[in-house]
């Protein structure tokens, strides 16, 4: 008996205690947020999972969908307020790791309050000057003994380290193409799309500028622009792709003289370019606000109004595709890997393709930060993820990925 005991401390003071239970927390009770904190509960060791949102009742039924699906009571719901700093550090004392789901703009003072509060945390980013702004807090978070990762949904997000991992299986890489879209299963129209977030997002991704890297060197090009016939396997078939704006984030700044080609298009059935292209010419996307009457309206404000309630569909069925394309050297040869992702409407827990896509590869990030198998300081999602150990995680969710190698007879 004393041998034993003996023995239970010198393994424990060469191998250290794995913790048992760890304490997570998303902000943001929406559809992702709720889609991370089921996945938080289910694949990450967790002792508790903290929902949290400003709206309160949001939260509560959040937190109630989750609890039933996964049959136990482990997620339990908070009012927060992100905008008070010290409300948000009172709430993330203790947590060993959290998303935010917030809007990108709050995530520079979330990120903040992680220090003070010494949570690691990662985010669903979506604008590349914020991400930038929390890379600068990396010698605070070092300091705090925490990590902290923007850009962990879907695109800008799980794209880019699938990327990584297609890099990770090449000698040398010279070429990444990327290419995402949600759509949905059965498409309508008048724009054959189903909108999947935020319609001003949506406009905001089309038009705008967007940052790739061109001959080793990163660019700025336009955006709603380039336009590409691409084909998935059925039921998508042919589609189209376009540039849109963030889905590359700091990734070019990253492989900057190190690959030549690093670019990203946004996905949609063939005809929706035309459609909104025709729209953008006859000046119904303006920003500028013009007379009406005795009002002043801004076009685009006008047809964010309208139209979103006419592509809404709520009741439809999405999926997503998502296709990287790395090509470069494999013991002396070209060689191009192919990853793609086809993936559909959840019917067992309700949940959408684009919410299992964005929130998923969140929680597994999340998961790792929790686990401590992510170095510390503020790291750029490129920097801090092992592209093989995700694609695993991935693949345990039900996530399918195609991997295929193709070697370049010459």
């Amino acid at each position: 008996m004393i041998n034993e005991h003996i023995d239970i401390i010198i393994f424990i003071s060469f191998f250290g205690v794995k913790k048992m239970g760890y304490k997570y927390a998303v902000i943001g009770a929406g559809m992702q947020g709720t889609a991370c904190a089921y996945d938080m509960a289910k694949f990450g060791d967790a002792e508790s999972v903290v929902l949290a949102d400003i709206d309160i009742e949001k939260a509560i039924k959040a937190t109630d969908r989750v609890n039933k699906l996964l049959g136990k009571n482990i997620v339990r719901a908070e009012k927060l307020n992100v905008k008070n700093e010290e409300e948000t550090v009172k709430f993330l004392t203790g947590i060993d790791s959290f998303l935010s789901a917030a809007s990108y703009h709050f995530n520079v003072q979330v990120a903040k309050a992680a220090i003070k509060a010494k949570a690691s945390m990662c985010d669903l980013g979506g604008n590349t000057d914020v991400v930038r702004a929390e890379l600068e807090l990396t010698e605070d978070a070092k300091k705090a003994g925490i990590t902290i990762i923007p850009d962990c949904g879907l695109m800008p997000g799980m794209g880019n380290t699938l990327a990584v991992y297609g890099m990770s299986k090449l000698d040398s890489c010279d070429e990444v193409q990327i290419r995402c879209g949600g759509l949905p299963q059965k498409p309508k129209p008048p724009l054959d799309y189903k909108l999947v977030f935020n319609i001003g997002g949506l406009t905001n991704e089309y038009f705008g500028k967007a940052f790739i890297l061109r001959n080793a060197k990163v660019t700025e090009i336009d955006t709603f622009d380039e336009l590409e016939e691409i084909e998935f396997p059925e039921p998508v078939g042919k589609c189209e792709a376009f540039t849109t704006t963030g889905g590359t984030s700091t990734c070019p700044w990253t492989y900057e003289g190190k690959i030549s080609t690093y670019e990203y298009k946004t996905v949609r059935y063939k005809g929706h370019y035309d459609k909104f292209k025709t729209m953008l010419d006859l000046g119904l996307l303006d920003t500028e606000p013009v007379k009406v009457g005795e009002n002043k309206i801004s076009p685009r404000d006008l047809f964010h109004t309208v139209v979103a309630p006419k592509i809404d569909f709520p009741e439809d069925k999405d999926l997503v595709v998502l296709r990287a394309v790395c090509k470069g050297k494999r013991n002396g040869k070209d060689t191009e890997i192919t990853l793609d992702i086809m993936d559909f409407h959840d019917d067992e827990t309700g949940f959408t393709a684009m919410e299992r896509t964005t929130a998923y590869p969140a929680s597994i990030v999340a998961i790792m930060l929790a686990k401590g198998e992510i170095q510390k300081g503020s790291i750029s999602l490129e920097n801090g993820i092992d592209g093989a150990k995700f694609v695993t995680e991935l693949r345990r969710r039900g996530i399918k990925l195609s991997e295929v190698e193709k070697t370049m007879i010459s």
